[in-house]
């Protein structure tokens, strides 16, 4: 490597790295991946196209890191629900997280997962790919705590794990949908509330 290529290589990006994909993570989740230009994600990172290839890559890599981003932040919840000690627990914090996360003030309504790739063409597929593998990584992970659940008695013997974790999700994931429809925090509490007065589901086992 030439002193030239050195210099380069030591300098530093001049612009904050975690931000710049803050913003991209929000302009993602309020127009979609195809429905965000590189324009619309440079001037909201406040970096030049050049910098933004540098730092992280095509827009398909960035978006991945974007979603990497949203999984550790609103979406956090899912991960720490799955750690509540009871079946209703974790229903609980999955549902009541859908709703605190999808109405997040300052942020765009409804959930990056659900909404960033739903209306794609050839040229978002691979988007498309990553969300649909992100929500089924989701779902099956929420089958296997069921799962456990259901041998240490948590849940009555006969219980379908996948069953279950299928029809929380998707009123989870509907939760999201009527966020960004324009429902609000405290309507959404009360979809989520409601679900849970009759848990588990008698007709699940």
């Amino acid at each position: 490597m030439d002193n030239r290529k050195k210099a380069r290589a030591g300098r530093p990006r001049g612009f904050d790295a975690e931000e710049a994909l803050e913003q991209a993570l929000i302009v993602f989740w309020r127009q979609g991946y195809e429905g965000a230009t590189l324009t619309d994600l440079t001037e909201a990172m406040g970096i030049t196209r050049t910098s933004m290839y540098a730092a992280f890559g095509n827009k398909e890599e960035l978006f991945r890191r974007a979603v990497d981003r949203y999984t550790e932040g609103p979406g956090a919840y899912v991960a720490r629900a799955l750690e509540e000690p009871t079946a209703r627990a974790v229903a609980a914090a999955l549902l009541n997280g859908a709703v605190r996360a999808t109405t997040r003030p300052g942020y765009p309504t409804g959930c990056l997962g659900v909404q960033g790739a739903l209306a794609t063409g050839a040229p978002g597929r691979r988007a498309h790919d990553v969300l649909t593998a992100w929500r089924n990584y989701g779902g099956s992970c929420v089958a296997d705590r069921f799962r456990r659940a259901v041998a240490e008695g948590d849940l009555p013997p006969g219980t379908d794990p996948d069953r279950l974790a299928r029809y929380l999700t998707s009123v989870s994931y509907g939760i999201s949908v009527q966020a960004a429809s324009g429902i609000g925090r405290d309507d959404l509490q009360q979809v989520a509330d409601t679900m849970l007065l009759n848990w588990p589901p008698a007709t699940f086992a």
